[in-house]
């Protein structure tokens, strides 16, 4: 089946002194599929929100391919990219931050109807605030008069202004508090089962994204180096680094690394984005690493014939169970 938005080798340059670069986006590759939920997880600094911008084009991709069906959305001018944007929406993370708060919440919602005129606005005002939950006295007020996670729905029914495809949620729901991250997070599952709409959940918090994503992408330093369905990916991690922040997610049962094994710390920070070393960007602060990892990148590639679709960037994704064992028995 054609996936609905490809992202083919995308790379990001950022200017840095002296007439350097900072490599951001270092050849990033992956599909989504119409209804789908593709959460993408890694550290901070790891490249996740560059990616999401350069989605949306808020940012200009260095090089690499954006598909939306079969359409080049870097080539995309003028009417051709206002469309595509009505297309691909964005929820960002600081839901009082991305709202007006000189607006009332019938324009701030509306917004997106009169830029691109379309009809009808407040009928769709009310239609959305039926489907964030929130009730129709709240189009005349005010985005103060309202809690973070409140704020955050008004958020969500901006961005359904326009009948979207695709929804960017970028760190959605980290400044919240934790009983209402799972309230959002429920309204972003039923509004993927009412609508089909297909998103793309950004988070650094590995349980969250387990609960809403149908797969999951590691990122780590601008690449990705695993993905896999959630199912896949929390059972057994093919590469040395998702393994270390499953081992982190508390109350796991299970899950390879969690707390039915030992909890895996890494050494070391993450690399300087302006030093990259050689070979596996991961080889300085993994526990298995081997002579070959310092010089040779492996590539994201499939690990297993019965499952292409599952990727690891992992020169020993294979054998990644015994080099585990081995590391651990070493260090007894």
């Amino acid at each position: 089946m054609t996936p609905m938005l490809s992202v083919v080798d995308l790379v990001k340059h950022y200017p840095a002194p002296g007439g350097k670069s900072v490599l951001a986006l270092d050849g990033v590759s992956f599909s989504l599929a119409r209804g789908e939920i593709f959460g993408i997880v890694g550290e901070s600094g790891c490249g996740k929100s560059t990616l999401a911008r350069t989605l949306m084009r808020l940012a200009t991709a260095s090089s690499g391919r954006i598909l939306y069906e079969g359409e080049d959305v870097m080539a995309a001018r003028g009417r051709a990219l206002k469309r595509l944007r009505g297309e691909i929406q964005m929820v960002f993370q600081d839901p009082f931050g991305s709202l007006n708060p000189r607006h009332t919440i019938e324009r701030i919602i509306g917004e997106p109807l009169v830029v691109h005129n379309r009809p009808g606005r407040a009928a769709r005002v009310r239609e959305l605030l039926d489907l964030i939950g929130l009730p129709q006295s709240a189009a005349s007020r005010l985005p103060h008069q309202f809690s973070g996670g409140q704020r955050q729905r008004i958020a969500i029914a901006r961005a359904l202004a326009l009948s979207p495809k695709i929804i960017i949620a970028d760190e959605a729901v980290s400044a919240l508090d934790v009983s209402i991250q799972s309230q959002i997070i429920n309204l972003l599952a039923q509004l993927r089962r009412d609508l089909g709409l297909a998103i793309i959940f950004i988070s650094h918090d590995l349980s969250v994204v387990r609960h809403l994503s149908d797969r999951i992408g590691v990122m780590y330093f601008g690449r990705f180096v695993e993905q896999a369905s959630a199912a896949d990916l929390f059972a057994t991690p093919r590469h040395p680094y998702t393994r270390a922040l499953i081992s982190a997610v508390p109350k796991l049962p299970g899950a390879a690394g969690g707390p039915c094994g030992k909890r895996i710390v890494l050494s070391g920070d993450v690399p300087n984005l302006a030093h990259r070393p050689g070979g596996c960007l991961f080889h300085p602060r993994c526990y298995i690493a081997q002579d070959r990892c310092q010089k040779d990148v492996p590539p994201l590639a499939a690990t297993r014939p019965d499952k292409p679709d599952w990727l690891s960037a992992c020169h020993y994704a294979d054998e990644i169970d015994g080099l585990v064992a081995e590391t651990a028995s070493e260090n007894r």
